[in-house]
């Protein structure tokens, strides 16, 4: 192959490359592209709603947070897993030897504020379960095995950095008596409820539901 053919092949291949990326600019630039998959995820999330079991609360006996195992669980490297979601939620999150978040800065994602978080005031940052274990108990999690509502309790997908007010506002209740104020973040909310909900085989209860829809 002569020097001009390669230089042409080179040419071609290059112009092949920036036509191809001016196309997905341009497609993903569209409003058009992120309202259909708006739309798209919306549509996933309503079937995933409407697959989950309805039924009404079972009684909260027998329950206790240690259902779901002694607190945190560790993994391989000793980190628990309130401080692995520290560090995954966190801006400019520093941690210490121990494997501890030390310091960081959290955008709440319930009250929409922004929180300097520190581990000399850890309670204004605390980890909620966003389907609440009480919540999770008294809709299957009594059925299914202890080692499956331990994995539960230490979900990425069931577990968010959040204000911790905000938190303890929230207790054990589900979307039919509870959503954040920040209302832009309700549907990513209902959306990971469903999925944990999914995931574990939980069903949820007529007026949860309800919520649920008007949400999404």
């Amino acid at each position: 192959m002569s020097n001009n053919e390669k230089m042409f092949r080179r040419r071609r291949i290059l112009s092949i490359i920036l036509v191809t990326f001016l196309i997905i600019i341009t497609v993903v630039s569209s409003p058009d592209f992120w309202q259909r998959k708006k739309s798209h995820q919306a549509s996933q999330n309503l079937q995933d709603l409407n697959s989950l079991q309805v039924k009404g609360r079972a009684p909260k006996t027998g329950y206790s947070r240690e259902q779901f195992g002694k607190g945190w669980a560790k993994d391989s490297s000793g980190c628990d897993t309130r401080n692995r979601i520290l560090k995954r939620d966190l801006k400019e999150a520093q941690e210490n030897s121990k494997c501890q978040i030390i310091s960081g800065i959290l955008d709440d994602p319930y009250t929409g504020k922004q929180i300097i978080f520190s581990r000399d005031k850890a309670s204004a940052v605390q980890i909620d379960h966003v389907v609440a274990l009480s919540d999770a108990w008294q809709k299957g999690a009594q059925q299914i095995s202890k080692e499956d509502r331990k994995q539960l309790a230490n979900d990425p997908l069931n577990l968010l950095a959040s204000d911790g007010s905000a938190n303890q506002q929230k207790g054990d209740s589900d979307a039919a008596t509870w959503l954040p104020s920040n209302k832009s973040f309700r549907c990513e909310y209902i959306s990971r409820q469903i999925a944990v909900k999914k995931k574990y085989k939980l069903w949820i209860t007529e007026a949860e539901k309800s919520a649920m829809q008007t949400v999404l």
